[in-house]
């Protein structure tokens, strides 16, 4: 964990939300994207869940000072195709289709698009791609996130009819 995310996190935790992802970027004019989900699976991040987060990241970010040029803060949900950068992202979005790349080659492959099979106590994430299951270390996964399929959208409207 970085030092933005050492400040961050506690703060999104604190309004009952989930940090999915922070990220710096740009050069002169940065651009700080703080992603936050909601802590319930079942509910989704509404305009309002991302502003009451960025008022209070605001007023903390402004009393530490982390970052020494000029920045744009933005709270964002993280979408449908959201980025998996949790262990337990993996656990939760067993059955749907990612996308994965690792830092190290797997069985001679660093890239992987298939579906989750299932996740393991050793935090290995299973993926079947091309009716082959392969296993990969958490701790591997360089990047990854939910490819946008029909299943996915189905699991998010009928989410979105429940609340």
């Amino acid at each position: 964990m970085n030092a933005l995310e050492k400040i961050i996190e506690p703060v999104v935790d604190s309004l009952g939300y989930e940090t999915v992802r922070v990220m710096l970027s740009g050069n002169v004019r940065q651009t700080l994207q703080v992603m936050i989900d909601v802590k319930d699976a079942n509910k989704n991040v509404t305009v309002e869940d991302c502003a009451c987060v960025s008022r209070a990241l605001s007023k903390v970010l402004d009393e530490e000072n982390p970052i020494e040029n000029e920045y744009t803060l933005e709270v964002s949900s993280p979408g449908i195709d959201r980025p998996l950068t949790k262990f337990e992202h993996f656990e939760r979005f067993v059955g749907y289709e990612a996308k994965i790349e690792t830092k190290e080659a797997v069985e001679n492959r660093k890239r992987f698009k298939g579906v989750i099979l299932k996740t393991d106590k050793a935090q290995n994430v299973h993926i079947d791609m091309d009716a082959k299951e392969y296993i990969v270390a958490f701790d591997n996964i360089l990047k990854a996130k939910l490819v946008l399929t029909d299943a996915l959208l189905e699991q998010y409207e009928q989410e979105q009819d429940e609340n």
